[in-house]
């Protein structure tokens, strides 16, 4: 795979990671590369020596989207935030057909009956774990972005972002699972987005540092123990697997499209619909031309 495409990749995982309630995993379901960034990043050396070309243009542009875009991502929700929910409805609904496919398997071969009902339970599974997912988001008002001044560093709240990055970076390995919305859960996540564009100012770079340097290494361990286990789901039951994440694929449209009713006049109508088409044609084409 083309590395410039794949640092592409990477920049969009890594600006869905900055929202609450969008998964970076869902991104890359959509760009289909999942199941082979799962397998990727494992504690298995050798693996990650032989696949190096994949993972370091995917995890640089993975923190590329996060350094660059945390800033910009958040004023976009800020100023356009239906229509940027509406792009990413679109491109949620593109991936569909594809992710269907791994789900239904082999047209010439004819599917039990028996699994043909666990198939249709795993993705039941999948969109419930979304929906109470959407449903406490909503309950605690995870879509504000809040804005704080950088806290004082004391060793509790340095281990509360060191495990907060963790179970962060684990959720985000499941595709409709917001691992910013767990650490807005674990009350992080407003400390985190400040921190992240203070380094670039000389006079805070230390202290927002210091704050980031417990999350990273969370996030870092908790990518490494996911992968490991969502990995040997594949391979113990792969298709089962597909199910629970088409459901969490659909039940992430239910998380995010930010319904008709919130449309205001004709020309933001316009703009949304041209929004969720663009969503749609990118990742319906961008993933047709991934599995070729």
């Amino acid at each position: 795979m083309n590395m410039i495409r794949l640092l592409l990749i990477g920049l969009c995982i890594g600006i869905a990671n900055v929202i609450p309630g969008v998964s970076g995993g869902t991104i890359a379901v959509i760009f289909n590369i999942y199941n082979e960034f799962v397998d990727a990043i494992t504690f298995n050396v050798k693996k990650l020596i032989k696949n190096w070309k994949f993972i370091v243009p995917l995890i640089l542009g993975m923190l590329l989207g996060v350094l660059l875009f945390s800033k910009i991502v958040t004023i976009l929700y800020s100023n356009f935030p239906i229509q940027t929910d509406f792009v990413f409805t679109g491109l949620i609904i593109g991936s569909i057909p594809l992710l269907y496919n791994y789900v239904r398997g082999d047209k010439s071969t004819k599917v039990p009956v028996k699994n043909v009902i666990l198939n249709i339970i795993f993705i039941l599974v999948g969109l419930a774990i979304i929906i109470g997912f959407t449903l406490l988001e909503k309950s605690i008002g995870a879509s504000e972005i809040s804005k704080v001044a950088l806290p004082e560093i004391t060793f509790k709240l340095l281990l509360i972002i060191f495990l907060a990055g963790i179970l962060g970076a684990v959720a985000m390995i499941i595709p409709g699972i917001s691992g910013s919305l767990i650490m807005l859960i674990m009350g992080v996540y407003p400390i985190i987005i400040t921190c992240i564009p203070s380094l670039f100012n000389p006079e805070l770079f230390v202290h927002a540092l210091l704050l980031l340097l417990p999350n990273g290494i969370g996030v870092l361990i908790g990518l490494l123990c996911g992968a490991k286990l969502i990995s040997f789901l594949f391979k113990k039951a792969q298709q089962y697997t597909y199910s629970v994440i088409f459901g969490l694929l659909l039940g992430s449209i239910y998380s995010i499209f930010p319904g008709f009713s919130s449309i205001t006049n004709v020309w933001m109508g316009i703009a949304c619909v041209v929004c969720l088409m663009c969503g749609i044609l990118i990742a319906y084409f961008g993933s047709k031309y991934e599995s070729k």
